[in-house]
């Protein structure tokens, strides 16, 4: 679905407890609400058919896993298409995420890798790549989330 869908306090609510806890049971969520169980879910599921929530996702501590992670700025010259970088990324898996942004950089890339070999093999793959005209490598050393405790190893 494209486009945006109105959404009330209530869904922002929502949207922000389950940004917290993707697991929470709708009960829990409808208590928070002042709901009863049956239009939470109701919301939740039309949240989901309109594409605002894509999905549930653990929270790793990676750093617990003795992963690095880092984000690379990509430059493209100016008639590469940005998209190119998203097809790109499909093709390498240490790629997690694909932003492309206004400025400079063009786009911001985050990757995880086993140690500082595997990124610099990564990072050559990247600067090898067509329309990739400069790179510069930011390596994670600790990371906070929203609804995370305390701030986790990268």
């Amino acid at each position: 679905m494209h486009g945006t869908i109105p959404l009330d306090d209530v869904d922002l609510a929502l949207l922000d407890l389950l940004r917290a806890d993707g697991r929470r049971t709708v009960a829990d969520l409808a208590r928070a609400v002042n709901l009863s169980p049956a239009p939470v879910s109701r919301r939740i599921d039309r949240l989901e058919r309109a594409g605002v929530i894509t999905g549930y996702t653990a929270i790793v501590d990676e750093g617990k896993l003795g992963t690095v992670e880092a984000f690379a700025e990509l430059r493209v010259t100016g008639n590469a298409d940005v998209s190119l970088v998203a097809e790109l990324a499909a093709d390498l898996p240490e790629v997690e995420e694909v932003f492309t942004i206004a400025g400079d950089p063009d786009a911001l890339v985050r990757v995880r890798v086993d140690d500082a070999e595997h990124l610099r093999r990564v990072i050559n793959r990247l600067r090898r790549s067509e329309g990739v005209t400069g790179t510069r490598t930011l390596l994670v050393l600790s990371s906070w989330r929203r609804g995370q405790d305390r701030a986790a190893p990268g």
